[in-house]
């Protein structure tokens, strides 16, 4: 008789065993997108050794200088955000350059949530994102580590 083939351990840590760090991240005069790719990337847990896809064992994450992101092209005029009022003909949509005057935190927001995964997972997951418009944040009891992302301008 062959000797079967040892299956795959995947680890299933709890809250408890997660191992969280806390890292700040500059996005002055990066593109938003390829910051979010990165931002997400740390809130998952991808970059950790013990990744697994159904536990949340990512990162938190501070987001600095919210309001000085960089948009390629027309997007600035060009892309859209929308939202519903929930009442009939309540459809609102604002571009890009007034969300980033007004809301530019939800920018940030908005295009991290695209890459990470829906349902309660993904619930769980955004919460550990903390965006700020300027370069001061309250979570220095923490001891967040300074993080520089790939400075790639398209």
């Amino acid at each position: 008789m062959a000797t079967p083939i040892p299956s795959t351990y995947l680890k299933n840590p709890d809250k408890a065993q997660a191992d969280r760090k806390w890292h700040v991240i500059d996005v002055a005069g990066l593109t938003l997108g390829r910051a979010a790719t990165q931002i997400a990337t740390l809130l998952r847990g991808k970059h950790k050794t013990d990744y697994t896809p159904n536990v949340d064992s990512g990162d938190f994450v501070v987001v600095l200088n919210a309001q000085k992101v960089h948009l390629t092209g027309k997007k600035l005029d060009d892309k859209m955000y929308y939202k519903h009022t929930l009442y009939l003909g309540g459809l609102k949509s604002r571009p890009a350059r007034e969300m980033l005057a007004t809301r530019s935190d939800e920018v940030i927001r908005r295009a991290v949530w695209g890459m990470l995964p829906k349902g309660p997972l993904g619930r769980v997951i955004i919460k550990k994102l903390k965006i700020y418009a300027g370069t001061d944040h309250p979570h220095s009891a923490q001891q967040p580590n300074k993080l520089t992302l790939k400075t790639m301008r398209g």
